[in-house]
């Protein structure tokens, strides 16, 4: 028995006469995977391959890892290696395209949006960093710049500390580094040494700031004293006027004396000088300025016209020294000194000038350069007297002179004493005002 089929073949065992030849063997179906969609991630399989297959097979994919050697048996010796990033070689070991994406598939997320609030925040933090830098390098330099030359520690039998801040304000006739044309120009004249033009205390209280004018021809008692240079001591000298105290021993004598007749301990001193002052009006550009009545002096170079204008600084130091063109003489230029160191400090004081270098350096440099101070003061309280200055213009304090009583010998000034004691008081005890000037 066996199991070639009688159909007509011929084949050893035949009972045939022909000669044996090849027997057609009953064909056996083998099994079949179930079809499936067409897939192009899926290799090629030699076991599945019929004669010389293309790379397309029922149930798979194309392979571009499947070459002819594969399908055929023919080697053409080209190796197509690894395509499209896949693993080398193909068939039963599963090469192919293996993890590698489609061509067409979605690309990994991409650089991440700005965070715009970070960046604010850095952007912010930059910007107060430099800020601060510039503030404390301009703080340095405007301190380095200070003229503490005054030793307020020289001044013997000092009355006892109040609750305000007080400054002494001078203006002196200083012509130092003047030239002979600026001399003319500014109406100076050529005086040797320097008196005191204007006086002032200045009271920063937090019940109030206020300014009280100094006539420089005020009948004084100048007390003894210990002389700044010389350490020597000098008796008191009754019936003088107040501005011989500066010319005879300088600021530390000028402090003693209105400490002795006031009775008001002076915590700061500040002085400038005609060329710094006008410098210092040139360096903001001018000041503005009311002035409710014309007036013209020869002296002084005065020339001035009713209603709002801007000073510029021969101007401004013209005004502020004036004294013949009025019947009050002394007392009306204080008046006017007062209008407008007051206008000066509201215009300097403000985020125009202190925020803009352009601004803050020249006016600092005009200024620094002439303004003679005490030992003790810093540039912070030089800040603090030009601020109760601007709040005097501002509504904020009271500007008065001292309370005058009457004339005295030499054409000078007698001080009202009981109201001068009672407008002590206030001061020291950090009260209002409510003393009135005479004048």
């Amino acid at each position: 028995m066996n199991d070639w089929p009688e159909d007509g073949g011929h084949g050893r065992g035949s009972a045939n006469s022909h000669s044996e030849g090849a027997r057609r063997m009953r064909h056996v179906q083998r099994p079949q995977a179930p079809q499936q969609p067409p897939r192009y991630d899926q290799g090629y399989d030699q076991d599945q391959g019929h004669g010389r297959n293309q790379g397309y097979d029922q149930g798979q994919g194309y392979n571009p890892n499947f070459t002819q050697a594969q399908g055929s048996g023919y080697d053409s010796g080209y190796s197509s290696g690894q395509v499209y990033g896949g693993q080398q070689g193909g068939g039963a070991q599963g090469g192919g395209r293996g993890n590698v994406p489609p061509p067409y598939a979605p690309q990994g997320p991409g650089r991440p949006a700005p965070d715009w609030r970070k960046r604010a925040k850095i952007g912010s933090i930059v910007l107060v960093v430099g800020v601060l830098a510039w503030g404390i390098g301009t703080y340095a330099w405007a301190s380095s710049q200070m003229r503490n030359e005054v030793d307020l520690s020289k001044v013997i039998e000092r009355p006892s500390e109040g609750d305000c801040t007080t400054y002494l304000i001078v203006g002196s006739d200083s012509r130092e580094g003047m030239s002979a044309e600026e001399k003319k120009k500014l109406h100076t004249g050529s005086a040797e040494g320097k008196r005191t033009d204007s006086m002032m205390i200045l009271a920063s209280c937090s019940s109030g700031n206020t300014m009280v004018s100094l006539p420089r021809d005020s009948w004084v008692t100048i007390p003894s004293f210990v002389g700044s240079e010389s350490g020597k001591q000098y008796p008191a000298r009754g019936g003088s006027k107040l501005n011989a105290a500066y010319a005879m021993d300088g600021p530390e004598l000028l402090v003693r004396t209105v400490e002795f007749n006031t009775g008001l301990r002076i915590d700061h001193y500040a002085e400038i000088g005609f060329a710094g002052f006008a410098n210092i009006v040139d360096a903001l550009g001018g000041v503005e300025l009311n002035i409710e009545k014309g007036f013209k002096d020869k002296k002084s170079g005065a020339d001035f016209a009713a209603g709002e204008q801007t000073l510029n600084g021969e101007q401004a130091l013209a005004f502020v020294r004036t004294r013949y063109a009025f019947a009050e003489s002394d007392l009306q230029r204080t008046k006017n000194q007062q209008k407008f160191l007051s206008a000066l400090a509201n215009q300097a004081a403000t985020p125009g000038t202190i925020l803009n270098p352009f601004a803050l350096y020249p006016t600092l440099g005009a200024g620094l350069d002439t303004l003679i101070v005490d030992k003790d003061m810093s540039l912070y309280d030089l800040g603090k007297m030009f601020f109760a200055m601007k709040s005097v213009q501002g509504g904020d304090g009271k500007s008065m002179n001292m309370p005058i009583a009457g004339s005295a010998p030499q054409g000078s000034l007698k001080w009202d004493m009981p109201k001068v004691k009672q407008l002590v008081e206030q001061i020291r005890n950090d009260e209002k005002v409510t003393v009135e000037s005479n004048r």
